[in-house]
């Protein structure tokens, strides 16, 4: 395939259970291109290949496919509807023309059908839409329609109506061709429209006419004048209009039964073509825009969407070009840093299985392996011609695990093997909390999270342990005190003397840790101060009530005395650490917590539960903001109330609720949790020198 206007690049989105996989199934089958109808509960699909996947029965990442028909050549992507794995469904609307928005015709639109919904309508992608699961019990396609233009707007129209409903549904009416199609098992009959559904019918097929002819001036004049409109006409009008996000088309089937799916097939046809679109916003080495164009005879340009990690294979990079032409064997720069990469045997993916291909041209949609530094988000250009596009915008984690290793000594493997993971997981993110010394998964709810876990025993053979993060208190002191720092120490030689006098002060929040030096006639000579600093900086690391770092605080030294033979600067920095700790404990030391400030997004209807649960959490909620169809609220909560927050939102909101959180500021912790605490970070220590 070496011409852009041939290829249709659509991605299947919806909410998580609408039957996107299924529906691939079906257009595979119907293309072709398979011999057998897979399914997802028995773990036969083509997209749906990982084995985490065939378990859950759950799409997990996006899966590729690919079908030649009637002389195009469509790239199918399957992607994710649940909210923990919505990293590849994001990437993938950065590389489509159009989003193939299948909607369960039971439920209506759910919530994740609306996120990327308003995703795609930011990017200005053609949307057409597949009611499915019609055979459904209190399956209706009239209030699923209706549902769908009160969320969308007026531009859904319908381009078929069923025939018959739920156990009884047997086909769809085209309002093109207005013709019947009626399905037994896999044998398909067109016909006449049965006469009962005849005013429904040309009812509907007025109704599109009206929609395609509002987007058509000369087919406008046409409608009022009332003459006759062509099927051509109609489609060609209708195709623009769908290009341009100007009607947004619905279908009428079920996916399982192959009841609709040929016509869907048949109406992505009419999708726009790459080279049909504005091309996307790209940037040159100095953030000058860069324009593009769907043209092979310019330099090759290809974006990275996807990135799979795989114990033997290494990385596989799925690219989409946008410019020119790639081909096997080719060098391109990495947008990047500006480094190289040779390009090696280019694929076609099906699935998990690959067809190897000698170049692919402007607007198609392929992978390369065992490139040495490409991960998703790069972009890949011919030499001279190093362009970026601006970064994908992912959602932030909302769950945070600690994570150790079961065997001692996989503590390396462990940290490959995750951040391996984090090339091809965006929505993943992997740290080592420098306080507390633990590595720190985090993921978009505890399923994610789980999954991650499964991937590393299965994938690298690892296995770890998962438990809630600790929370980084601090402290700090409420009063100034003052106390002497002596280290004094005589063994047979020369001995260890350093004498200091130190003072501690609470500073405003945020402020750290401040040294003063206010030494006066030489009594701690100059060159032992830094030693002296430096023993009280060490004593910050580990403070005196529960072991955390002690922050907003200064710490002035201010006498002391010296020997001019025993002391040394190991003897002040200990004398200066033993004055620190003395002072701190008569400063009235106390504990302090971060207070996170919290977005959550929610139905109008769930507001009431949102605040009041907050309020328990020791939340102070700061108001609300309306945001479409939901609310935000704002509030600050501590962060050891929201360790768990996740699923607790996820079962008051039915999956409809999201949130940010990010850290605000340190507060005291109230008296009655702080020795908690500190009990059991004491219990924490005494049980790690046990073991």
């Amino acid at each position: 395939m070496n011409d852009p206007g041939k290829i249709r690049n659509i991605a299947l989105v919806g909410h998580r259970g609408t039957g996107k996989t299924s529906l691939l199934e079906g257009l595979l089958y119907k293309a072709g291109v398979v011999n057998r109808l897979g399914h997802v509960v028995d773990g036969t699909t083509v997209s749906d290949y990982d084995d985490d996947e065939k378990r859950r029965q759950l799409s997990l990442s996006a899966g590729l496919a690919h079908i030649e028909r009637k002389g195009l050549s469509f790239n199918l992507i399957d992607t994710p509807g649940d909210s923990s794995f919505l990293a590849d469904t994001i990437a993938s609307l950065r590389v489509v023309e159009t989003a193939l928005m299948v909607v369960n015709s039971v439920l209506g639109v759910e919530v994740q059908t609306e996120r990327i919904w308003a995703r795609a309508d930011r990017r200005g992608l053609a949307r057409i839409l597949f009611c499915n699961m019609l055979d459904r019990e209190r399956a209706d396609f009239t209030v699923a329609v209706d549902h769908l233009r009160k969320a969308f707007g007026p531009q859904v129209v319908a381009v078929a109506i069923p025939i018959g409903s739920e156990h009884d549904f047997t086909g769809v009416v085209d309002l093109f061709s207005m013709k019947a199609h009626i399905y037994d098992d896999e044998k398909v009959t067109e016909g006449d429209i049965p006469a009962e559904l005849a005013a429904a019918a040309e009812e509907a097929r007025g109704k599109l006419v009206e929609a395609v002819a509002e987007t058509d001036d000369e087919l406008l004049e046409k409608f009022f004048a009332e003459e006759p409109i062509t099927t051509a006409e109609l489609e060609a009008a209708f195709a623009r209009a769908v290009a341009a996000a100007q009607l947004f088309p619905v279908a009428a089937g079920s996916a399982t039964h192959l009841i609709g799916v040929d016509r869907l097939l048949d109406l992505l046809a009419l999708a726009p073509a790459p080279d049909a679109v504005a091309p996307p916003r790209a940037l040159g080495v100095d953030d000058a825009e860069v324009e593009l164009a769907c043209d092979l005879d310019k330099p090759a340009v290809a974006f990275v969407f996807k990135t799979m990690a795989d114990q033997f294979s290494g990385r596989i990079n799925v690219f989409r070009v946008f410019q020119g032409a790639v081909k096997s064997d080719a060098n391109v720069v990495v947008g990047r840093d500006g480094h190289k990469e040779r390009i090696g045997q280019l694929l076609k993916n099906q699935g998990k299985e690959t067809k190897p291909v000698d170049g692919l041209c402007a607007g198609d949609i392929g992978a390369v392996a065992k490139l040495k530094d490409v991960v998703t988000g790069d972009t890949l250009a011919a030499e001279g011609a190093r362009v970026t596009f601006p970064a994908i915008d992912f959602p932030s984690p909302l769950m945070s695990a600690a994570i150790e290793a079961k065997n001692k000594g996989d503590e390396d493997k462990v940290i490959q093997a995750l951040r391996r993971l984090s090339e091809e997981d965006l929505m993943m993110e992997e740290h080592r909390d420098q306080q507390t010394g633990e590595t720190i998964v985090s993921g978009m709810s505890q399923l994610h999270v789980e999954v991650i876990c499964e991937r590393l025993k299965r994938r690298f053979g690892v296995e770890v342990h998962l438990h809630p993060p600790r929370v980084p208190y601090r402290e700090t002191v409420k009063t100034s005190a003052k106390s002497q720092g002596r280290h004094k120490k005589q063994t047979g030689g020369r001995g260890q003397f350093g004498d200091t006098w130190i003072e501690v002060q609470p500073m405003p929040r945020g402020e750290g840790v401040e040294f003063v030096d206010k030494i006066v006639g030489g009594v701690i000579p100059r060159n032992f101060i830094p030693a002296v600093e430096k023993g009280v900086l060490e004593a910050t690391h580990e403070g005196f009530l529960a072991g955390y770092p002690v922050v907003d605080v200064r710490v002035i030294l201010y006498d002391g005395s010296h020997h001019p033979v025993d002391s040394s600067e190991m003897a002040f920095k200990i004398a200066g650490s033993i004055g620190f700790k003395a002072a701190a404990e008569k400063a009235q030391p106390t504990l302090l917590e971060p207070i996170m400030h919290v977005d959550v997004t929610v139905p109008e209807e769930s507001v009431g539960d949102i605040i009041g649960d907050l309020n328990s959490r020791r939340g102070r909620v700061l108001g609300m903001t309306p945001r479409g169809h939901s609310d935000v609220v704002a509030a600050e909560v501590p962060l050891a109330e929201m360790l768990a927050y996740a699923p607790d939102l996820t079962s008051m909101t039915g999956g409809r609720g999201d949130y940010t959180m990010e850290v605000l500021r340190y507060e005291e912790v109230p008296a009655h949790l702080s020795q908690k605490i500190i009990e059991q970070a004491k219990a924490d220590k005494e049980e790690a020198h046990k073991s």
